[in-house]
């Protein structure tokens, strides 16, 4: 009989710690070395913050707050090393659609059949993460289209192609000769939290239908809080950042038919982050928008602009190319549905004999004398032998089966019923 593994032999996955900080950071560097997708390398420059910020990030992941799940890492954990880590995050302010990250596995450390053993461990945080989070109903994410390995661990977790998605990057070169032109855009708002209904018809209307169903996002995803604002403020201030924003209103249908959004920074030389969202029937917009963007990043150090763009959204696309932008990267958003099974207080199977005790008796039953009351009809005829009944019935047959006498011709029958005089009188004219 083999002796049970002990538990830190095991492969435990588990809520990432401060201890796991050092092995996370070399398990990024491994990988983000051979890996540029946009994603690792962000994940990549976030952690400094989180070793330094990491008591506050604890304390807010307790309880509901903007930042609960700002930095949401498990880790796979197996003879007290690292073998691999998750991040996950909300992705509408609903929480019925989550977002995967970044799925990072160190295939150095997992011994032989190095391929199979690293699909497994990818498996395993994935279904850690299906299982724990309840609230999730869509799970999100993106894969390069070059990175056929994670394809394959995602497509074998039942994730499946939504939409493709493409980083441009435009050059400052490039801004300043969009700068140098008006931007025809003559009802330019700013955006407030009284502007969400707008702005979630604008998303709904910019997107195909089995997209917009998977986002699944409301009202309260266009609004900011009293509570987001404040720590978007603070974040802003110590990242030296600024955020500017902006819808085009159309007052004969009272809609916005075009919304972006510009993160600038104002120290180091990251590039500045825009998002644009263009209704589909107005798609004249993305010159304007764009040259709009380009006067507004004037005020702050050159620096190149990075959007996405989707398959669906072609126009901007083709105008972009136009524009001689840089692709940087082209992924593929994936998508899964999750049902939760509900749990059963007690996990076994119904037998035969538990489904025949509530047939059983509750008591043993008395003997008791039956006796039938006749019925009226019953009561007034007078008992007759069998053999009686044989005789009068066969007397019976024949007495009703011999033929009728026939009457004589000259028989006549009356004409009138003894009433029929009355009758006649009554109807008498």
């Amino acid at each position: 009989m083999t002796s049970p593994l002990p538990e830190n032999a095991k492969n435990v996955i588990r809520p990432f710690q401060y201890r796991d900080l050092e092995a996370i950071e070399q398990l990024t560097n491994s990988v983000a070395v051979s890996d540029s997708n946009s994603c690792s390398v962000g994940f990549k420059k976030q952690l400094p913050q989180v070793r330094r910020w990491y008591g506050l990030l604890k304390l807010l992941s307790w309880f509901p707050n903007p930042w609960q799940y700002a930095f949401g890492v498990y880790v796979a954990q197996q003879l007290q090393q690292i073998q691999g880590l998750i991040k996950i995050s909300p992705f509408n302010n609903t929480r019925s659609t989550w977002q995967v990250e970044q799925v990072i596995v160190d295939a150095d450390t997992c011994g032989h059949g190095k391929l199979l053993t690293t699909a497994e461990i990818g498996s395993r945080l994935l279904r850690h993460c299906f299982e724990t989070i309840w609230e999730a109903r869509t799970w999100v994410l993106e894969v390069n289209i070059h990175d056929t390995m994670r394809m394959a661990l995602y497509r074998q977790n039942g994730f499946c192609r939504l939409a493709q998605m493409t980083y441009w990057q435009l050059e400052p070169s490039t801004l300043q000769k969009l700068a140098s032109r008006q931007p025809n855009l003559p009802n330019l708002l700013p955006v407030s939290n009284a502007d969400a209904q707008l702005l979630y018809q604008l998303d709904k209307d910019s997107m195909p239908p089995p997209v917009f169903q998977v986002f699944a996002r409301q009202i309260q995803d266009f609004k900011t809080g009293l509570l987001s604002g404040l720590l978007e403020q603070v974040q802003q201030w110590l990242n030296k950042t600024e955020v500017v924003s902006g819808y085009v209103f159309e007052p004969q249908r009272k809609a916005a038919i075009g919304y972006f959004k510009l993160k600038l920074y104002r120290e180091g030389d990251q590039a500045h982050q825009a998002q644009m969202t263009v209704h589909p029937a107005y798609t004249c917009l993305y010159p304007e928008l764009i040259s709009q963007m380009a006067r507004v990043a004037q005020e702050f150090p050159d620096r190149p602009i990075q959007l996405t763009s989707a398959d669906y959204q072609s126009e901007g696309e083709d105008y972009l190319e136009q524009l001689g932008a840089k692709r940087l990267e082209h992924n593929l958003l994936m998508y899964r549905s999750v049902w939760h099974k509900v749990r059963e207080s007690k996990p076994v199977s119904f037998e035969l004999s538990e489904v025949l005790k509530g047939l059983q008796p509750v008591r043993t039953p008395i003997p008791s004398r039956i006796v039938l009351s006749p019925s009226p009809s019953t009561a007034m005829k007078p008992h007759t032998p069998q053999a009686d009944r044989s005789t009068i019935s066969n007397s019976s047959l024949n007495k009703f089966s011999q033929k009728p006498n026939s009457l004589p011709t000259d028989t006549k029958l009356p004409l009138e019923s003894p009433e029929s005089p009355k009758c006649r009188k009554k109807y008498q004219h």
